[in-house]
């Protein structure tokens, strides 16, 4: 089986993961689901195939890749692991955590993946579809977010295509389960929140700090001020709508669409790219968000809004 010339999609089963192992191993790109959202996925140890995913994305060179692998012997091979790091590989893998970790010597990974740093993202998917392709083709897989860089990033197939084109291969399993992408942490500080939320890293490690938002030197990918945006303006923290806004709404707060009318916050998080995907293409000219609580997963939803909302 190979993707279809005029649509490039195949639905998740061994013939479309053999086709997606094929088009990376010759040196291409495919997007595929994983637990987070979909990512746009590559040998991570092919520059040019890592080459094809910045220029898919329109991404900057500076801004640094995660690598995905099998397993935790398979992350050891690549990067060093102290006590810290292991204890939080051993909760949280497989999972939506990501973990910043200094480059092994000699083992091959592109330098584009790692924007040319000593330290290398890397992180262990749950989804059956990003672990069975890492098993048919045997390599790291870099996978950024499936969309064009600084977009709102794809939780659905029909997302990752209407951002990037009609040529990119795309590995459809339906819906992503997390919907934000995975928490991000360096030694003991959140670079990026995410699914996996501070106080279950404490109960690891103890009090974690928190990164800086806009760093000078970017060592992890969503880092950067302006990410995560639709094409049109954002206001936050919103009540009631404009005459020409789009509201979003979350709990008691009611809107054209709600990313949870129970206030459930990981409901929220799950809906929150899809939301914003409506309103996007929807008649109004700017868009608004009810107020998120920043408890637990909340924090990645109101970081993910704030960059979103960034111009």
């Amino acid at each position: 089986m190979t993707f279809p010339p005029d649509d490039p999609t195949l639905p998740f089963g061994p013939d479309a993961i053999r086709a997606a192992a094929s088009v990376i191993l010759d040196g291409g790109i495919v997007a595929v689901p994983t637990e987070t959202v979909y990512g746009l996925a590559a040998d991570a140890t092919d520059a040019r195939a890592v080459a094809r995913i910045y220029t898919a994305k329109g991404r900057p060179s500076f801004n640094p890749l995660i690598v995905h692998v099998p397993d935790l012997a398979a992350a050891r091979a690549l990067a060093g692991f102290d006590d810290d790091a292991l204890a939080l590989a051993e909760a949280f893998w497989p999972g939506p955590l990501t973990l910043v970790r200094p480059l092994n010597d000699g083992v091959g990974i592109a330098s584009l993946v790692t924007a040319g740093l000593d330290t290398v993202a890397i992180r262990v998917p749950r989804h059956r579809a990003m672990q069975a392709l890492l098993a048919e083709t045997g390599r790291p897989l870099a996978a950024p977010s499936a969309n064009a860089s600084g977009g709102i990033s794809p939780t659905r197939s029909r997302h990752v295509r209407a951002s990037l084109g009609p040529e990119v291969p795309i590995l459809d399993d339906g819906a992503t389960e997390a919907g934000l992408e995975s928490t991000i942490v360096a030694g003991r500080t959140i670079l990026r929140p995410g699914p996996v939320t501070a106080a279950m890293l404490a109960q690891v490690l103890g009090d974690m700090r928190q990164g800086p938002e806009a760093p000078a030197i970017v060592t992890a990918p969503g880092q950067l001020a302006s990410h995560y945006a639709p094409r049109k303006p954002l206001r936050l923290d919103v009540a009631q709508a404009a005459a020409d806004e789009w509201l979003i709404g979350f709990g008691a707060v009611r809107g054209h669409d709600s990313l949870s009318e129970s206030g459930d916050p990981v409901e929220a998080a799950a809906r929150l790219f899809e939301a914003l995907h409506r309103a996007d293409a929807s008649h109004c000219a700017r868009l608004a968000v009810a107020p998120i609580p920043m408890e637990g997963i909340g924090e990645a939803i109101n970081d993910r809004l704030r960059r979103a909302a960034t111009r």
